[in-house]
Parts: structure tokens; sequence; C-alpha cells
């Protein structure tokens, strides 16, 4: 007796896999405002890009890499936490430098924790940065954050000016459209953490700026690979953790500009949004906050 044709369409169309591919693709396919939000991103990164390496220009995002610093930072100390150091203090300087001096802990795992920290944290910034009420939310841990960044460094001057002028700038945006200037300040913060991880380990570790670096510290320990080696492993680590932050906003927040202001208008909402002084263009608006921002810095 013979057999009826077997239609292989059918079958891959049920298959397990090719239903994962495809409802991943979908996914991952941006909307209208998370194609803005990516041309925004792009747009940061090529700012940051020229702004990190032009003279004068510079000072516009020296307080963001000090922040970038200061997440470094707080990363070895965490780092630390978990394998039982005791944290001494945490500093910044002027120069763009940090340290975190602890005693105790495991540095196999304390001295990479810097990098992959910073990375770690762009990249769930700029996940959240797909969404106004993700970017509240981060803007609550970022505040925890500064607490514990203050208290151990609670006698740097520097880390105290930073951190205050950050939590303003936060709260300001905060007021700005409804929250949309946050999501736009929390998405450049991530960016820039990311940016910076990448910067930073091509200049003290592949480019050789520096004389001692954590890849170099951590190269002393390990034994089996040079300096130059952990700073590449490092960089692509630091592009993958870029990339999944952009995955995992794509994935999970798709919802548009209107359905955005409908959410946050109800979760942490702005006193007196609903009198709509603020609604009106709010990308405009978060874009002249930044802008004017960006401009009272370099004036001062």
């Amino acid at each position: 007796m013979p057999y009826p044709p077997y239609d292989f369409t059918t079958h891959n169309a049920t298959n397990p896999s090719s239903l994962f591919v495809r409802d991943f693709k979908t996914r991952v396919t941006p909307n209208e405002t998370q194609r803005d939000t990516l041309i925004v991103a792009g747009v940061y990164i090529i700012a940051i890009a020229i702004l990190w390496h032009v003279p004068f220009l510079k000072v516009i995002i020296y307080p963001f890499k000090l922040l970038t610093v200061g997440f470094h930072e707080m990363s070895h100390a965490f780092a630390g936490v978990l394998t039982c150091a005791t944290i001494h203090s945490i500093e910044l300087d002027p120069d763009e430098g940090g340290a975190t001096r602890m005693s105790g802990g495991i540095p196999w795992v304390t001295l990479p924790a810097g990098y992959l920290g910073s990375s770690f944290i762009g990249a769930c910034l700029i996940a959240c940065g797909f969404n106004t009420n993700a970017s509240k939310v981060a803007s609550i841990v970022l505040a925890a954050f500064f607490l514990f960044t203050l208290w151990w460094a609670r006698r740097n001057w520097l880390t105290w000016l930073l951190i205050l002028g950050m939590s303003g700038i936060i709260v300001l945006f905060w007021f700005v459209a409804g929250g949309v200037a946050l999501r736009y300040l929390v998405l450049f913060i991530g960016v820039m953490s990311c940016m910076y991880v990448l910067w930073d380990v091509i200049d003290d570790t592949i480019a050789r700026k520096v004389n001692t670096s954590d890849a170099s510290a951590f190269a002393d320990i390990c034994g089996c690979c040079p300096s130059r080696v952990w700073g590449v492993i490092w960089l692509i680590q630091a592009f993958v953790f870029f990339g999944l932050g952009v995955i995992v906003g794509l994935v999970s927040f798709k919802q548009n500009k209107e359905q955005q202001q409908a959410d946050s208008s109800r979760f942490l909402p702005v006193p007196g949004a609903s009198s709509g002084a603020l609604g009106l263009a709010p990308e405009w608006s978060a874009l002249f906050s930044i802008a004017g921002m960006l401009s009272a810095v370099l004036l001062s």
C-alpha cells in the first residue's frame, strides 16, 4: 500500500526549533519606538567616540567618565565583599583614575570584576533605556549604588561632588517630559559605561599606555596568558554585554511611545504631569534637556 506524500513544510512549521527561531526573529525586530532608541544609541556612540579623544571637547563627558570609573571601582568592591574581603576605601581622582583598597578576598574574582561589572551595568542600563518605567527602576538602583559608593568613598571629595551632581541630574530628568528625558539619560549612561570599558581596555592593556593595569595584575597571578590576551578577552566580553543589552531591550520592551507614556503616568508619576505642562513634545523636551545639561557642563 503506497504511503501518502509527506509534507515537509508542515513538519518544519511545527518544529519547535523552527518556531523558536521564528519567534526570536519577531521579538528582536524593532518597532518604531525601538528604532528611534537604537538611532539615539548610535548617535551616542559616535558622539562619545569623538568627544573622548578631541581636546577641549572631552570636558563635556568628563563627569560621565568619572561615573563610569565609579562603576568600575564599585564592581571591584562588590566582588571583594562577595569573596569576604574588607573594603577600606574607594577613591576617584580628577585624572579619571580610581582605586579600590581592600584586604583579603580572591584576586581571581576581584581583579576582572572591574571591567566585567562595568560592562554588565552598562548592558542593564542600555536595556532599561528602551522603556521609561524600566529607566525609573534603574534610577532607583543607581541611587542604592550611590549610597554604597559614598559609604566606601566618604573621605573622597570628588566622589561626593560627582554623586551629588548625578543625583541632581537624575531627579531633574525624572520631571522632564514625564520621564522620557530620564530614559534617554539612562540609555546614555549605559552606552557610556560600555564604551568606557572598550576604550579603557584598549588604552591600558592593548595599546599599553600605562605600566600597570587590572589585566597586568591578573596576568601576574594567573601566569598562563600575557596581559594583552586578557585585555582582548575582556574587550570581547564588553561587546557581548553591549549586544545582550540591546537584545534584552528589544525583546522585553515592545511598548510604543503612547503605551510607555500611559504606563509611566501610573508608575511613580511626576507630580502635576497630568496637567500636560510637561507633556507637550516629550522627545523635544528630553533632547533639549540633555543639550542644556551638556552645555552647562561645557561652560562651567
